[in-house]
């Protein structure tokens, strides 16, 4: 929809003004480092599957390479290459179906942060690109809905990421953070035309990461 493309282009917007509102840091911090953690997903479909309860979320690992620049106060630019696992379940008397999709991302995010030299808060927000290398499914799906069981149709995604955290940073150790992020999809995983059966298949999910970072010196 055309909504999702403005919501993006706001994004890139606010993420562009905000880093050139502030004023410069002497010398920028640069941080490389990995995260790893749990991820909860469902899929939003619409119209809504019959016969079938989608209130289990699926449990899934996460993880990826973080690529953080400071060069203003308090904003500064994240970029990561993340693996994770999507997808959702149906269950019910008769069915119990579950969909596995495995996806290589990467977000950009703007990343705000507060608070002293060591100890700050954060919250990250930004546009992210997605593809879909890998699709499992498991289980006894629903007979009479076979049309959604086919291979997926769109594997490109993008959407919109947010999140909120903490993080311990020192000069020698390095920096060790906590991070609580949503992630929702704007973009479909079956054909979504107004011949095809859904007008509305789109992945939400919710994930607990932390990271480590090893501080770059530029001087």
């Amino acid at each position: 929809m055309r909504y999702h493309r403005y919501i993006l282009l706001i994004s890139l917007i606010v993420v562009s003004y905000s880093i050139a509102a502030q004023p410069r840091l002497r010398w920028p911090e640069v941080y490389l480092g990995a995260h790893a953690g749990a991820l909860a997903s469902t899929m939003i479909f619409q119209p809504s599957v019959q016969g079938a309860e989608l209130t289990n979320v699926l449990l899934a690992p996460n993880g990826g390479l973080v690529f953080r620049y400071a060069g203003h106060r308090v904003c500064a630019i994240q970029v990561e290459l993340n693996y994770m696992q999507r997808g959702w379940k149906e269950v019910s008397d008769d069915v119990n179906y579950t969909r596995r999709l495995d996806y290589i991302e990467i977000p950009l995010l703007m990343h705000l942060y507060f608070g002293g030299e060591h100890m700050r808060g954060f919250f990250n927000l930004g546009p992210q690109i997605g593809y879909c290398f890998h699709d499992v499914a498991t289980g006894f799906p629903n007979p009479e809905y076979t049309h959604q069981y086919v291979d997926i149709q769109k594997p490109f995604d993008w959407g919109l990421a947010g999140g909120l955290g903490v993080y311990y940073r020192h000069e020698k150790v390095g920096l060790f953070q906590l991070e609580a992020r949503c992630n929702y999809s704007f973009g479909a995983v079956f054909n979504n035309s107004t011949i095809d059966h859904f007008t509305f298949a789109n992945s939400m999910n919710v994930s607990l990461n932390l990271a480590y970072m090893w501080q770059i010196k530029i001087k």
